[in-house]
């Protein structure tokens, strides 16, 4: 109890200074990583990393909505994803990945997203600099979503992106 205690008191401490949009792409991020079919353990919230959340405009006053990007640690668990879900402990030396996750949110009075990109992997992975350099430029084009006025924007035009091995 003592060994998980302080990383539980860590991952409330992070989610307390969270805003509702970043909460959202955790959980979101959370789902797509359990989602992937080679994932067959639970993980949950290690650390929020470099966390970015900007409103950006358009044309005129127009608001083209929010851009968040942040970078997420997750730990794996002692549950299985299809098996029952008490006591989650995170088991020590096992995969810790991370994901970088940019999205781009509208301006309606629940958020709808316009764009996105996740890319999981190995810390050590997504610091190689092709990788970087590919993840920086697909941000950049998730931030630009909805921007422009005329052209019409449809989610996906621009950030497509594959799951890499955990």
């Amino acid at each position: 109890v003592s060994l998980w205690l302080p990383l539980a008191l860590a991952v409330a401490a992070v989610a307390a200074g969270q805003s509702p949009l970043q909460r959202r792409v955790v959980r979101d991020v959370l789902e797509y990583f359990h989602g992937r079919s080679n994932v067959h353990f639970l993980f949950r919230e290690r650390e929020l990393d470099g966390a970015v959340e900007r409103a950006s405009h358009g044309r005129g006053e127009d608001s083209s909505g929010t851009f968040v990007q942040l970078r997420l640690g997750l730990a794996q668990t002692s549950c299985r994803k299809r098996g029952p879900q008490r006591q989650c402990r995170v088991v020590e030396n096992r995969r810790k990945p991370t994901c970088l996750a940019c999205y781009k949110f509208d301006t309606s009075d629940v958020p709808k997203v316009l764009d996105k990109y996740l890319n999981c992997g190995p810390a050590h992975h997504l610091a190689a600099k092709e990788i970087r350099q590919r993840d920086e430029a697909e941000c950049r084009a998730v931030e630009e979503a909805g921007k422009g006025g005329d052209a019409q924007y449809l989610p996906g035009m621009f950030a497509f992106s594959r799951g890499l091995p955990a």
